[in-house]
């Protein structure tokens, strides 16, 4: 079992481990800033950007599975719009864009159901429909030893740098040319640049 930290539009990396082996993802945990809970990075013309799911304050902690997203700005036409410009040359996103709009255009309470709902479109899209993930019901201090704890591992500041696996295999990237291949992108990356192929690139 691997288990993993919630995630919005998560690395190409966490994808691996989703469609690979059985995960449990870890919803009790409480929520902190600057994680992939709420943010995920894309390429663009200017460089990587960054994409963060604004979170309401909160007055204490506040567990994953309760924390609710501050709709006060309209950050989800921003995100898309930021995708469009980001992507809207790939080989891919005309044929995606349809599927995943309709869910930046539903205003989301909950920042659970949102990136719940935005991961199974995507497995979806790429025909994943047996993949063994669950939610967690209770949180987990210690783990069996055959379990991979990755809950930490995937960090906006540790580049992955302690998994388990090895996925640096590059792949066709629209701004290569200007920046180089940059590796464990958003999702949104290799689905808008390999459509079909993510399939194979993300197979064990």
């Amino acid at each position: 079992m691997i288990y993993l930290p919630l995630a919005y539009a998560a690395p190409v990396a966490y994808y691996y481990c989703l469609v690979n082996y059985d995960c449990e993802v870890e919803i009790l945990a409480n929520y902190h800033k600057q994680t992939y809970a709420n943010r995920c990075y894309i390429s663009t013309s200017q460089g990587v950007l960054s994409l963060t799911v604004p979170i309401e304050k909160s007055d204490g902690k506040c567990l994953l599975k309760d924390t609710k997203i501050d709709n006060k700005t309209d950050w989800q036409t921003l995100h898309w719009r930021a995708l469009q410009s980001a992507y809207n040359s790939t080989p891919f996103f005309e044929f995606y864009a349809d599927f995943l709009v309709k869910l930046y255009e539903k205003k989301a309470v909950f920042l659970l159901d949102f990136n719940l709902n935005l991961q199974n479109e995507i497995l979806n899209l790429l025909n994943y429909q047996n993949f063994n993930c669950s939610l967690s019901n209770s949180y987990k201090k210690v783990l069996q030893k055959n379990d991979f704890d990755l809950r930490k591992m995937f960090d906006c500041k540790k580049n992955f740098v302690n998994l388990p696996f090895n996925l640096k295999a590059e792949y066709y990237q629209v701004f290569s040319q200007k920046y180089g291949f940059v590796e464990n992108l958003s999702i949104f990356d290799l689905l808008f640049n390999l459509g079909n192929e993510s399939r194979l690139y993300l197979k064990k």
